[in-house]
């Protein structure tokens, strides 16, 4: 996938939507926030939503998921695995071109159909399909939200791997400054292939430790 280039250079102000701003969304969403980035949060449930971004500032803001992906450059998708055909859909014209980082994982218990396709075939090539026309990035998906709210104010050595891939280079660069926003250190696996090593099942899942023993466990060499 093509498109626009984004470069992200230190102290730029980007727009984010985050479709799905509960445990996971709703912890990397804030920490952008306070990075500086202008971040629409979006959920089923607003009016309590709204009560609890109100202390974050200006910057912070809630809408439905269409909107956040009207208003993001760059969209972050942290929601149940199985909502992602509908919303694929649904969302297509507003985040077609964009970058799309999906942290969205099939149960591993109690599977769907789609649940047990994406395990076989790989969560990062099905979640791909399911998203068409963006700039697809497998982001946030093998971490814990707590593991990434400690890692914002973690000392330098103990700063929490994020594992990202993509098929898209530019975009890759592009998230991987974005990981380093929220106070962690991307660990580039590769292409999409190279995400089903930190699928549910794979090495890198839920590894929670720091950028260089996850290099380890991954055999990344940088």
């Amino acid at each position: 996938m093509t498109g626009k280039a984004i470069a992200i250079s230190t102290g730029q102000s980007l727009k984010i939507g985050v479709i799905g701003a509960g445990w996971l969304g709703g912890t990397v969403a804030k920490l952008w926030v306070k990075a500086g980035h202008q971040v629409m949060f979006s959920t089923r449930h607003l009016d309590e939503l709204q009560r609890e971004i109100a202390p974050l500032g200006a910057n912070a803001s809630v809408g439905t998921p269409a909107e956040a992906a009207a208003f993001g450059d760059i969209l972050l998708f942290a929601v149940p695995y199985d909502a992602l055909p509908q919303l694929g859909q649904q969302l297509a014209a507003a985040m077609k071109g964009k970058i799309v980082l999906d942290a969205c994982n099939p149960s591993g218990w109690q599977q769907s159909d789609l649940a047990r396709e994406a395990n076989q075939n790989g969560v990062a090539e099905t979640s791909q399909r399911l998203l068409p026309g963006t700039r697809y990035v497998r982001a946030f998906s093998a971490v814990d939200a707590t593991a990434i709210e400690a890692s914002a104010s973690a000392s330098a050595a103990n700063k929490l791997g994020v594992p990202i891939a993509s098929d898209d280079a530019e975009a890759l660069k592009a998230v991987a400054k974005l990981v380093e926003d929220v106070g962690s250190v991307p660990v580039i696996t590769g292409n999409l292939a190279s995400a089903r090593s930190f699928q549910r099942g794979g090495p890198g899942f839920r590894a929670n430790t720091n950028a260089p023993a996850l290099r380890a466990i991954l055999h990344v060499d940088v």
